[in-house]
């Protein structure tokens, strides 16, 4: 017994400097009760090993933080069970499935994976998923609590602005209200030219050029080219469908045929397969454009920005007439953010190569010619345009007249966690809830939590 009472004291004492191990002998217990609830101290450095293998730091505030965490969300885990929420079994088996995806990709696959927790893949998945349903129905009953927060009216919005100080509102930043003209370069003659280029590539592997050093001379993707091409051991989900598919099918050492991707167009050898996890080289080349294909489209933008200077046609007619963006043609030529449907884009929202052309132009003003992108793809395809600043709306503290809705939005936020807070205080007086003096230097957040330490 004696023994036992030193390890233990040695493993707490041990914790907040991060020596933890418990594959070493070091002994779990319990260090919170929570109604009919147990919280584990393995729980907190399961989480605390988690956050390190996705790259995080960790420190004794960490292992406080996280102790409240797991004790307000059993509070809202009681309270789901006793409302019978329905867990979302399809969703949870997706968030589990992308845990894992991405620890085997860091780690180096399924051994990897058992190496570093010290437990099976098939225990591990049992673990996470009794965490990740407790995870849904928490944010379930969180979600179910806070809709019983009372709306946010004209005159509590109204009454929030008076009352708060200038620095408590938000700072609207710069908004600008945009149409373009856009005109497609020969995408076809483009992409037929890469194919080509990279099916000579492949050509001169299978004569006995190394994969590898081709990959260094043309690859055109950044994070691999430097080492040949090698993506290193990942799995299948965190690629495109259509080059994953591609990888799998190949037997190590061949070479695919050109797989075209949204990022543009590759060849592809595998190196090594395991299960749904690949280790392959490719070669990436985008479509690049001819200058004749620039100079042209240029010269029909450059014509039609005069004729708009000179109001001989308006810049909805001219947009209808000669803009090749579907998603903005039809509408006179005026942007849309497709993500939230407002006519309105701040600076962040705007492609750089937009921004720079408008940053300086006032209302009504139509930029040069530009080369720039669309929204296709994760890096877009070249697009040449024209830009009108249709509308500017300078950066201001935001103010209930003009933005409403901004203001509004931190009301309700403000209410539905106002509601939230009252749950957590209502059901902190009435569970029983005991906390280990381990955790009594512990800087929570609720001051409730104090009255609960085990004496």
């Amino acid at each position: 017994m004696k023994k036992i009472i030193i390890t233990v004291s040695v493993m707490l004492s041990g914790l907040f400097l991060g020596a933890q191990s418990y594959n070493n002998g070091l002994i779990d217990k319990t260090v919170a009760v929570i109604g009919e609830e147990m919280i584990m101290l393995s729980t907190i450095e399961s989480e605390i090993q988690m956050m390190r293998a996705q790259g995080m730091s960790s420190d004794q505030n960490m292992r406080c933080e996280l102790l409240e965490q797991i004790l307000v969300s059993k509070l809202f885990l009681m309270q789901a069970r006793v409302d019978s929420l329905t867990l979302n079994n399809d969703n949870v088996t997706m968030q589990l499935n992308m845990r894992f995806d991405q620890l085997r990709t860091q780690l180096g696959g399924d051994e990897g994976v058992e190496e570093y927790f010290g437990k099976s893949i098939f225990k591990l998945r049992n673990e996470w998923r009794t965490t990740m349903e407790e995870q849904s129905l928490t944010q379930q009953m969180q979600g179910e609590i806070a809709k019983k927060a009372p709306e946010a009216t004209p005159e509590q919005v109204e009454k929030f602005v008076k009352e708060a100080s200038e620095e408590d509102l938000p700072i609207v930043p710069t908004k600008y209200q945009l149409s373009q003209i856009c005109i497609y370069p020969d995408v076809e003659a483009a992409k037929t030219a890469v194919k080509e280029r990279l099916l000579s590539l492949r050509e001169r592997i299978i004569n006995g050029e190394k994969f590898s050093t081709l990959a260094r001379l043309y690859s055109e993707d950044p994070g691999s080219y430097r080492k040949g091409g090698e993506l290193g051991m990942a799995s299948k989900s965190i690629f495109w469908p259509s080059f994953s598919d591609a990888a799998m099918s190949l037997r190590p050492g061949v070479v695919s045929q050109v797989v075209e991707t949204p990022d543009g167009f590759h060849i592809i050898e595998v190196i090594e397969k395991k299960g749904d996890m690949f280790n392959a080289r490719h070669i990436l080349i985008k479509p690049k454009y001819t200058a004749e294909d620039k100079q042209k489209a240029f010269h029909l933008l450059d014509s039609l920005k005069t004729e708009l200077n000179l109001g001989a046609v308006t810049f909805p007619m001219a947009a209808m007439y000669y803009s090749q963006d579907p998603s903005t043609r039809s509408n006179g030529g005026r942007m849309v953010d497709p993500n939230t449907g407002s006519a309105f884009f701040e600076v962040d929202q705007i492609k750089p190569e937009d921004y720079r052309a408008v940053r300086y132009l006032k209302e009504g003003e139509i930029t040069s010619p530009i080369e720039s992108l669309d929204n296709e793809g994760r890096n877009g395809n070249t697009v040449y345009k024209i830009l009108k600043v249709e509308k500017v709306i300078p950066a201001h503290t935001a103010n209930f007249k003009d933005d409403y809705d901004a203001i509004v939005d931190i009301v309700k936020q403000k209410n539905a966690q106002e509601q939230i807070d009252k749950f957590i205080e209502s059901k902190m007086k009435t569970t029983y809830i005991v906390i280990d003096p381990l955790f009594k230097n512990c800087d929570f957040k609720r001051e409730g939590w104090k009255e609960k330490f085990r004496q």
